[in-house]
């Protein structure tokens, strides 16, 4: 999509600290604002676009609730404090005349604003969605082609594909007993505060007592923030039962661990709404030593705890594919679409649906008549100004997107001890921490370190060369990262990409301030990030709000332990 872009002359202009986020677009523009800025910027552009009567008022009114209270803000009318581009550009660091010119572009050119998932994951990260949203509803182009707002654009496959296709089924679920959630980011509140009080979208709730954990799938020891915290939290539980296949570091923190086959061990299907195939996912060997697939351990959880009939419904493993995929052919043929039968599937690997999305334009039928194709709002609109969220009353979300200083950013004065902005983004040379002991992500690492990007600027102010060993470290943790010097990230920035095995030294601990802090000599950026929600709205994670100091490591490196198995002893029992 970036390469069509370049070739048909569509002008880029890419916001944030890392230069290479406009990836394929060459020809991009670079803002680099402050990390964690973002509402800030937008507020600019939209006070210029009052200012300069550029903003689209017949769509304002017939397609959004709430702006006249939003503009109350936006001019300084509520609050003595007008979000002019001067104003914006003393936080944000964007000159004001930068950020006037391209209000002005906006507003004048067709303009599609693309915003990322990884925003979200900061202090007050809800607003910088929100902003957008009203921005774009500013510009009066969603529902046009080729404008108004997407989100995640390649974070995965099926964001701004057309539509037409058939969603594959999944298997039936039962309900579930246990009525009490937390948001996903909260884990380590949970474990420390049983019964606890937390606010969450409007609700008042209260932490489970949670005796047990059994965890399969995914790895908190790679995506939860603040690992010292999580390590403590941790031993809270009575028992801990993981599902792994390696020995990372959440198997190296569970009780029991379960060998588990990994993908290429078992057999599957897969595919999404937006694919234009089904596919086959054939296993190439026969799962290694005790291993056994997900659903093999959890029969024989069932046939122990005397229910085994209700987990299976009499089926194995491949009488549930081919169950699956018979769901699957009656939806298709809801929609008049014939895909072969479960043995002829199997042979060619994969099945095709027709491409019937398209010419499709996201919200088109909405620009067109929003009362006959309502948003799934309380209003049915864009809810510039949200009634319901203004009616929560909390002090950290307003009903209107709103500019709160976050907890650390280059601008407060944090910053003066912890200079430098750590963006912990998706690595390049594997998914999250999958396969980080493979080959392919063990080439990247520096003197077997994860590599982290640098400014040249701040790699000489602190005596570092490329290829250095340096320190991150705070007052949450420490960790080792190769030095990567480089002009393709903002000055005042480091990049440190998540999914480095967890792998804290057992000799020597960080210190701040005369506690001991967690120390992982491999690399991984969440010793260093904060574990508090995004807000009482989301309580989502803020792992992009996280400042650092570095310095360069002088001393003998540590083993990272964590890329051998651990030593097993043989008890009698």
């Amino acid at each position: 999509m970036q390469r069509r872009m370049v070739e048909r002359g569509i002008k880029v202009v890419s916001v944030g600290a890392l230069k290479d986020d406009a990836g394929a677009a060459d020809n991009a523009a670079w803002l680099a604002p402050r990390p964690n800025t973002d509402v800030a910027l937008m507020l600019g552009l939209a006070h210029t676009l009052v200012g300069e009567d550029l903003q689209d008022e017949s769509f304002l009114a017939s397609h959004c609730v709430g702006w006249d209270k939003f503009c109350s803000y936006l001019m300084g009318e509520s609050d003595n404090t007008p979000k002019s581009a001067d104003w914006a550009a003393a936080i944000t660091e964007i000159p004001a005349g930068t950020i006037r010119t391209l209000a002005r572009d906006m507003a004048t050119q067709r303009t599609m604003i693309s915003i990322s998932w990884s925003l979200q994951r900061a202090d007050h990260g809800e607003q910088t969605y929100w902003m957008a949203m009203t921005l774009a509803a500013m510009l009066g182009q969603i529902g046009l082609p080729g404008g108004g707002i997407g989100f995640a654009y390649a974070g995965a496959n099926g964001i701004g594909a057309g539509g037409g296709r058939i969603a594959p089924p999944s298997l039936p679920i039962p309900k579930n007993p246990v009525t009490q959630h937390i948001p996903v980011a909260r884990i380590a509140d949970m474990l420390e505060n049983p019964g606890a009080p937390f606010d969450f979208n409007g609700a008042r709730m209260n932490f489970p007592d949670a005796r047990i954990v059994y965890w399969c799938g995914g790895n908190p020891f790679h995506h939860h923030q603040n690992l010292g915290r999580l390590v403590r939290a941790w031993q809270r539980p009575e028992t801990v039962v993981v599902h792994e296949a390696w020995w990372n570091a959440n198997a190296r923190h569970a009780d029991i661990v379960l060998p588990a086959a990994t993908t290429l061990e078992r057999n599957d299907i897969t595919g999404t709404l937006q694919d234009r195939f089904a596919l086959a996912m054939h296993k190439a060997i026969d799962p290694v030593g005790e291993a056994r697939t997900d659903h093999a351990i959890f029969a024989a959880l069932a046939k122990r705890l005397g229910f085994d009939e209700r987990f299976t419904e009499g089926r194995d493993e491949m009488g549930w594919l081919r169950e699956l995929y018979g769901r699957w052919q009656t939806r298709a043929q809801a929609a008049e679409v014939t895909m072969p039968d479960f043995d002829t599937f199997w042979r060619a690997g994969y099945a095709e649906f027709p491409d019937r999305g398209a010419g499709h334009v996201m919200l088109a039928d909405f620009r067109a008549d929003p009362a006959s194709h309502p948003l799934a709002t309380p209003s049915g609109k864009i809810e510039i100004f949200s009634e319901t969220i203004a009616g929560f009353g909390y002090a950290d979300c307003a009903g209107h997107p709103t500019w709160y200083e976050p907890a650390e950013w280059l601008g407060a004065a944090k910053a003066e001890k912890y200079p430098l902005h750590l963006i912990s983004n998706q690595p390049r040379t594997r998914l999250h921490s999958q396969y980080d002991n493979g080959g392919y992500a063990q080439a990247s690492k520096i003197k077997g370190r994860e590599p982290a990007w640098i400014h040249p600027d701040d790699a000489a102010a602190h005596g570092i060369a490329d290829g250095d060993v340096m320190r991150l470290f705070n007052d949450r943790g420490a960790c080792l990262a190769g030095a990567k010097i480089t002009d393709a990230v903002r000055k005042g920035v480091i990049q440190l990409s998540t999914g480095a095995w967890f792998s804290p030294d057992r000799q020597t601990t960080a210190t701040e301030g005369g506690k001991a802090l967690p120390f992982c000599v491999h690399g991984n950026p969440n010793v260093l990030t904060r574990d508090a929600g995004s807000s009482k709205l989301a309580q989502g994670s803020t792992a992009q709000t996280c400042l650092v100091e570095i310095e360069k490591w002088t001393g003998e490196l540590p083993e990272a332990e964590v890329m051998r198995p651990p030593d097993i002893v043989a008890l009698d029992v």
